[in-house]
């Protein structure tokens, strides 16, 4: 019965005051801990782990239950749990491995991945972080718990809500603030960062002009990943354990530079069967308007002008998107409005550019109907490239597909049969003017 009184305490302290809560488990011997963590609602252990330190909670999770791990772990975000996996050892690593699965399991595969000699590879996960809502006697009193577990500190961090990097905590400045002091309020806000994609000789190079021993290192949107350590570059060190987790996930693209004539060739000839199938597509739609073409034969010059300025436009936009992919820059909050803008970008384009093309074609011929045909042509192809090669990218991703590979397969086809059905579709509309 006490048992149960005692558990049903330890739930309700957690409901009023997650934080204090959290506190009062780190303070405790790990294997105790780890069976309060246990006892507590899926949903709520979930709630908890945010509040702790990485490397805490790895510790934790690794003296934890299989049953346990099977309904805690798809609460977690994926990046909570790629920095738990980075703490692990390596014999609870795989065991933690085989309780992650599905979305989780594909963006942990993501996050993993990091260019050859970037920071990102040999970055360290065992940094401290608070909240900006902090305060500096909560901050003073975790410092001194976790010194006493021999927590590896070096620089102390500030993030907010969304785990982004807020700034970087001067020991001098906590001490002396008042005990009640927001952490916001105390802390230095011009933080020295470091991107995961940057080269290890550049930030080598950094970290010895300004003399420090350590950077936060941060993706596009200033989530905190990670620091580096200027003594793991200067020797050259690299983080074995990384490489491992990014084998365990199947991280990075299939194909290497190096990879054997067989497999490559099994990546690209499946493709290249589907941009054949494509081609006839395009074909079709020009089958079509066999007879418009037959009657105006000059509309078969300016079928290569359309297909080749959507082709180009639709290919401006892709490589932003791919770059932006490959960058990790596009939150998934933003990727419709990332769409809208390639899609307005395209109709300026298709604007400005079709009306060149209507004077050019005008002058040409001498036919003021044949310049508004292609010009209208134009400005709808040049929308839909904008469209299609801003998206095709994410919705790829999202399916799982490599969009390097697919992407531009299928942006060709959507440029050439809508600008076909766009261009010879106003032909037949001005075919009467055209004629004359």
């Amino acid at each position: 019965m006490s048992d149960n009184i005692y558990l049903r305490f330890i739930k309700k302290l957690f409901e009023h005051d997650a934080a204090v809560a959290t506190h009062l488990l780190e303070s405790l011997d790990e294997n105790e801990a780890a069976g309060i963590l246990q006892s507590l609602p899926p949903a709520m252990a979930a709630r908890v782990m945010k509040n702790f330190q990485v490397a805490y909670a790895a510790a934790l999770l690794a003296l934890c239950e299989d049953n346990f791990l099977d309904q805690v772990t798809p609460m977690l975000d994926p990046q909570l749990l790629t920095s738990i996996l980075m703490h692990l050892p390596q014999a609870s690593r795989e065991r933690f491995r085989q309780h992650i699965s599905g979305a989780a399991e594909h963006r942990i595969r993501e996050l993993l991945v990091y260019p050859e000699g970037s920071v990102g590879r040999i970055m360290t996960s065992d940094f401290l972080t608070f909240g900006k809502t902090t305060t500096a006697k909560e901050a003073i009193g975790k410092i001194r718990s976790l010194a006493q577990k021999r927590f590896p500190l070096s620089y102390v961090y500030v993030v907010d809500e969304e785990k982004r990097l807020f700034g970087v905590l001067n020991m001098r400045d906590l001490m002396i603030a008042s005990p009640q002091a927001l952490l916001d309020t105390i802390v230095r806000k011009d933080v020295f960062t470091l991107h995961s994609f940057t080269d290890i000789h550049e930030a080598a190079g950094e970290l010895a002009k300004r003399k420090y021993f350590a950077a936060p290192v941060v993706d596009s949107e200033n989530h905190m990943l990670g620091i580096i350590k200027a003594e793991r570059m200067i020797k050259g060190v690299q983080e074995d354990a990384t490489k491992d987790m990014q084998t365990m996930f199947g991280a990075g693209g299939d194909e290497k530079v190096f990879s054997s004539i067989w497999f490559s060739l099994k990546k690209r000839l499946p493709w290249l069967h589907v941009n054949l199938a494509t081609a006839f597509l395009a074909a079709a739609v020009v089958a079509l308007f066999e007879g418009i073409i037959a009657k105006l034969t000059i509309l078969a010059v300016f079928l290569p002008v359309v297909a080749g300025q959507g082709g180009n436009a639709g290919a401006q936009s892709l490589a932003v998107v791919m770059r932006g992919i490959v960058m990790r820059e596009i939150p998934e909050n933003k990727r419709l409005s990332l769409v809208v803008k390639e899609s307005k970008l395209g109709a300026i384009n298709g604007l400005v550019t079709g009306l060149v093309t209507a004077m050019v074609a005008w002058a040409w011929k001498g036919n003021p109907y044949l310049g508004i045909v292609i010009g209208l042509g134009m400005l709808l192809n040049l929308i839909f490239a904008g469209l299609a090669g801003s998206s095709i990218p994410l919705v790829m991703k999202k399916l799982g597909i490599d969009p390097a590979q697919s992407s531009s397969i299928i942006l060709t086809t959507v440029t050439d049969v809508m600008g076909f059905l766009a261009f010879l579709g106003f032909a037949v509309l001005f075919q009467n003017r055209l004629l004359q």
